[in-house]
């Protein structure tokens, strides 16, 4: 049995997505795996998989490449929302998200940044605004949560860390026992930070929407930027802001790669 599928980008952070509001595609943990993988399958940070909902407009099921299931993803989100026509309410296993059209991109409200060490989780009670740990010369991160638990350290230049190295070590250390997004920040203005980011279950990244939106939420707990900033990561720009109900809303360019047929 052959089944389509749409290869999607959110600045490179890219994705194969399924479609399964009218039949059911079974993702074991063995097949995702599989389909993820750039040499043997179709190759993605995330594949996404789209159910019924009786609550939005959508459900979108979200994989990363380890088979392991994520709670949000920004990128994906605003791919999901262009491909429904711009405007939609996407429920997700963190929540119901609203999208809408914004001029050549989407933009999307991500909800508020959580800081409690329960909701993150961490393993045990600490100040999350600069957590007293260490890895290496990653030191003091701010521990947030966007629907998915991310660790932001702030640095004077990402590319001289080797988060290629550090960034398992920290996403499995027994201190996230839901493991962790890492995010290397560097706060070039008021207005503008540079990010990378070493995705739970995907490596690094071009870009990560809900690490850009955490990232400026440690920021502004900090005092580091203003109410509205540009994150630029690998792939690209996105402008993230505060709304007036306290929520992150996060702008950006989404593409179509390709479609496609592939055996499961």
């Amino acid at each position: 049995m052959r089944t389509a599928f749409l290869k999607m980008h959110g600045l490179g952070n890219d994705f194969a997505i399924f479609d399964a509001r009218e039949a059911e595609i079974p993702m074991p943990a063995e097949r995702v795996r599989l389909l993820a993988d750039r040499r043997f399958g179709i190759g993605c940070d995330q594949l996404i998989r789209l159910e019924p909902s009786p609550n939005a407009d959508v459900f979108m099921r979200i994989y990363n490449p380890d088979g392991s299931e994520s709670g949000a993803c920004g990128n994906a989100t605003r791919c999901v929302a262009a491909l429904l026509g711009g405007n939609a309410r996407i429920e997700t296993a963190a929540g119901i998200l609203t999208a809408t059209q914004a001029g050549q991109g989407i933009a999307v409200d991500m909800g508020a940044p959580r800081f409690d060490w329960a909701e993150i989780p961490l393993a045990y009670a600490m100040d999350t605004r600069e957590m007293p740990l260490g890895w290496g010369e990653l030191e003091r991160p701010t521990a947030v949560s966007m629907g998915n638990p991310h660790a932001v350290f702030f640095v004077p230049d990402t590319d001289s860390v080797p988060l290629e190295t550090l960034g398992p070590e920290i996403e499995h250390d027994p201190i996230f026992p839901e493991r962790v997004n890492v995010n290397l920040a560097s706060v070039v203005s008021r207005a503008h930070i540079r990010l990378r980011v070493w995705e739970r279950g995907a490596g690094l990244t071009m870009a990560c929407g809900s690490g850009a939106c955490a990232t400026f939420a440690a920021a502004r707990r900090r005092g580091l930027v203003e109410p509205a900033a540009t994150v630029s990561l690998p792939g690209g720009d996105l402008l993230i802001a505060e709304t007036s109900a306290g929520t992150l809303s996060m702008t950006g360019a989404v593409a179509t790669s390709f479609s496609g047929e592939t055996p499961l």
